[in-house]
C-alpha cells in the first residue's frame, strides 16, 4: 500500500509554488517557440506524467 503524502504549508509555499510556475512557463515557451496547439502540450505534459505513474505501479507490484 503506498502511504498518502502531503506537502508541509511550506513546501507549497516554496518549492511546489516555484516548480507550478517553472511548468507553466515553460509550456508557454514552447508554445511561443513552436506555435504548437495545447493539445500538444498536453500530450507532451501526458507523457511526463506517465513516467511518474508507471513508478507507482511499479511501488505498488513490488509492496504486495
Amino acid at each position: 500500500m503506498i502511504e498518502k503524502y502531503s506537502f508541509s504549508e511550506e513546501q507549497m509555499n516554496g518549492i511546489v509554488e516555484d516548480t507550478y510556475k517553472n511548468l507553466i512557463l515553460e509550456c508557454n515557451k514552447l508554445i511561443n517557440k513552436t506555435n504548437c496547439p495545447n493539445e500538444q502540450v498536453l500530450a507532451l505534459l501526458s507523457l511526463v506524467a506517465s513516467n511518474y505513474s508507471r513508478n507507482l505501479s511499479e511501488k505498488k507490484t513490488t509492496n504486495n
